[in-house]
């Protein structure tokens, strides 16, 4: 493989996207970000989590226009929303300068799109796997795990929606589209690793 690449891994809720990404990282002895950590990161930059969860649902946050904005400081920006967007946008791309890695969403796939260096990967299920996968990780029952299914699927379509200005599942935003179903979670793991060694294969 290349000494330096990223794979970038959107997923709907319920289709194992993090394990699935957790698995790539561990056997190709790369680091893993998802979202609790950017989200760690994104708090040390001094947005609470009521903040970050708001940013999160696509929320329009407003803060008050200062003087000290001159200054180039935090305050530059009006819009928290636009603020957080930044501080993540700028978090994920240091992250990805540091060596290679996987990154679970976070709109990784846009905010790293003018890279050569990014696979981006799509992972999705049909709605049935996906219910039965949140009710055995949750505890759930299936009227439940339906609910947390489609407050998730909002929050994140709100969310890449608006910093995209398009839609998550959208086929020219990815390079790799495929039904953790299909193949299981250790087919899906060794085709994505497949495809990333044909993509990054040799050495530089």
């Amino acid at each position: 493989m290349k000494k330096q690449f990223v794979i970038s891994v959107g997923c709907e809720y319920g289709c194992l996207g993090p394990e699935i990404g957790k698995r790539i990282a561990k056997d190709l002895g790369i680091a893993y970000y998802d979202r609790a950590l950017i989200d760690e990161i994104i708090e040390e930059a001094g947005f609470s989590k009521d903040l970050a969860e708001k940013a999160e649902a696509g929320v329009d946050i407003r803060g008050k226009s200062t003087k000290s904005a001159l200054a180039g400081g935090p305050t530059k920006y009006a819009n928290l929303t636009k603020r957080m967007v930044y501080i993540q946008s700028e978090t994920i791309k240091k992250l990805a300068a540091r060596g290679s890695c996987v990154f679970i969403g976070r709109c990784s796939d846009h905010i790293l799109r003018d890279q050569d260096n990014c696979l981006n990967v799509f992972i999705y299920a049909p709605d049935e796997v996906r219910i039965k996968n949140v009710m055995e990780a949750h505890n759930l029952s299936r009227d439940d795990a339906v609910l947390l299914i489609q407050k998730n699927d909002e929050m994140l379509h709100a969310r890449y929606k608006q910093m995209t200005g398009t839609y998550r599942g959208d086929r020219h935003n990815r390079h790799l589209m495929i039904d953790s179903n299909l193949l299981g979670l250790d087919g899906t793991v060794k085709l994505i690793e497949q495809v990333a060694a044909q993509v990054f294969g040799g050495e530089e």
